[in-house]
């Protein structure tokens, strides 16, 4: 009895120690095979091992999604095609199918192409948040509002809506239409033809610095960070190495945007003077902020009751939204104005409806100066900005980055950590809803439908994150398109590039569009 009780413990002790002695042999064989291997051999062993898990994670992640059936090039991916990226190449990826990948060193990267994932996406911020490109969380710093999620974001985001009213756009319109008259009188004195995209980009500059700044920043400084700011939109490709190395892009990148926010912060005490100290009014985005925050905070003290609708903010809170700012309206503004004088330039009817709407909603008066009413009746140049929107939208693409496993379809779920990109071009461009997508056609918007305006009209994107800019856009680019053309006869000189799309953060013509300007009486009759 007693002999048989205690046999399952010795053939217990009995199975742990071959266990022990099988670990034991184990061990004594792999250090045999380290010690007699060689460094080569050893070297050799660690990259299958890193290369085969490159592999297995990227199948893992892919799925039943559309994508290359392997990284082609281990760990990097298609990252050197990423240095040069191609429109064409963006397409093909949208048209393989509504879900498909890439996975670009230790970044997997879902696409999302069609219209109702994409507008899922960007509604769903449970799931994700923007992440803008991978690098640009140290570029823009840790702390940018953009970054925010959930009730931070909405707080921040509620004390800036005010910024973009009816109200405060009127503020903005005289400072835009000074320096809209600045520069048209310098392109008209051009001699020739010559590369409008600098031009352009120097001009989207100064008017988005002096709104967003007024007097506070000078006319040095403006120099300054439109000849700089290239290099910042040259470091936020949407693809870049994981770390920032000295002297290369995002190095100076980040080296210029610090700069160009210590700027901001220094010009948001100058205001912070002007408003609560000199009970100044609002000239500019930063005083019409501080107008908003003194108001606020002087109704709260009336009231403690009362909820503090609009909080303090630092210069250094202001000047890191301000630069988010100037980035959002720098590239793509810039990019519409290319796409838009460029197109206008090439159809001599739509110039011409432009001129007679511009003379009829002034009374014949080409020197009555702007106002929102006065922007407001330009239906048909309003029309115009919209299309090439829709036509030529500058932003194709929306990174986010997933929070949590994100179940995108029935079928596929997106994982954690990887980002995720709703694509706005397929939506903008989809024949079910914009009869012949591929031509531009202004009057389509004279009877637009719903879906044009909204399912489908991603160009500002939708949800939490929604463009705050969006009138002001419109706004501006109706006012400076009618002015425009009103007094200047543009002629664009093609080449076999401008059609074609080069991506720089934005979209631009190959060629950099090449125009010329002539000044022109704009009571005379169109030639």
């Amino acid at each position: 009895m007693s002999v048989n009780a205690t046999t399952p413990l010795v053939e217990s002790l009995r199975q742990n120690a071959k266990d022990l002695l099988d670990i034991q042999v184990l061990q004594t064989t792999v250090n045999e095979i380290i010690s007699q291997a060689s460094w080569l051999q050893i070297i050799m062993a660690v990259i299958v091992v890193v290369l085969s898990y490159d592999q297995i994670k990227y199948q893992l992640n892919k799925g039943v999604i559309a994508g290359p059936r392997f990284k082609v090039w281990p760990i990097i991916g298609p990252f050197l095609e990423s240095l040069d990226p191609k429109f064409e190449e963006y397409k093909a990826k949208w048209d393989s199918g509504e879900l498909s990948c890439v996975s670009i060193f230790h970044k997997f990267v879902v696409i999302a192409s069609s219209r109702d994932l994409a507008r899922k996406i960007l509604s769903s911020p449970k799931y994700v948040k923007p992440c803008v490109v991978d690098v640009a969380i140290k570029i823009l710093r840790p702390t940018n509002w953009v970054f925010l999620d959930g009730k931070a974001h909405t707080d921040y985001r509620r004390s800036l809506n005010g910024l973009f009213s009816q109200k405060a756009l009127e503020i903005y319109i005289p400072v835009q239409e000074k320096y809209m008259d600045i520069y048209l009188n310098k392109y008209v004195k051009y001699d020739g033809p010559r590369q409008f995209f600098p031009e352009f980009r120097e001009l989207l500059c100064a008017l988005s610095l002096r709104t967003f700044c007024g007097d506070y920043i000078t006319e040095e400084q403006i120099a300054l960070i439109a000849d700089n700011y290239y290099r910042i939109t040259a470091a936020l490709e949407l693809v870049n190495f994981p770390i920032i190395i000295p002297y290369t892009k995002t190095w100076y990148g980040k080296k210029i945007a610090d700069e160009t926010m210590q700027i901001f912060a220094d010009c948001a005490a100058m205001a912070k003077v002007h408003i609560y100290e000199k009970n100044g009014s609002p000239t500019c985005v930063m005083d019409e902020w501080i107008h908003l925050m003194k108001n606020a905070r002087e109704k709260h003290l009336e009231d403690a009751e009362s909820k503090l609708l609009i909080r303090e903010f630092t210069d250094k809170e202001i000047s890191e939204t301000i630069f988010t700012f100037l980035f959002a309206s720098q590239d793509a503004s810039s990019s519409l104005a290319c796409w838009l004088f460029q197109i206008v330039a090439d159809r001599p009817d739509v110039v011409e409806k432009i001129r007679q709407e511009q003379l009829q909603v002034r009374n014949n008066d080409p020197n009555q100066r702007l106002s929102l009413e006065l922007i407001n009746q330009m239906t048909y140049t309003n029309n115009v900005v919209k299309e090439s929107l829709r036509y030529r939208p500058p932003v194709l693409m929306v990174p986010y980055v997933v929070k949590e496993k994100f179940p995108v379809t029935e079928t596929y779920t997106a994982p954690k950590g990887s980002m995720i990109v709703p694509t706005l071009y397929p939506a903008l461009h989809d024949p079910e809803v914009y009869d012949d997508p591929d031509t531009f056609i202004p009057e389509r918007w004279e009877n637009a439908t719903g879906d044009m305006y909204k399912r489908n009209w991603l160009v500002f994107g939708t949800g939490p994150h929604v463009c705050l800019g969006k009138n002001y856009v419109l706004m501006l680019f109706t006012g400076m398109l009618g002015k425009f053309v009103m007094n200047a006869d543009l002629i664009h000189h093609k080449t076999d590039l401008s059609e074609q799309i080069k991506v720089f953060a934005t979209i631009f013509p190959k060629d950099d569009l090449w125009l010329e300007w002539k000044a022109r009486d704009p009571l005379a009759a169109s030639a």
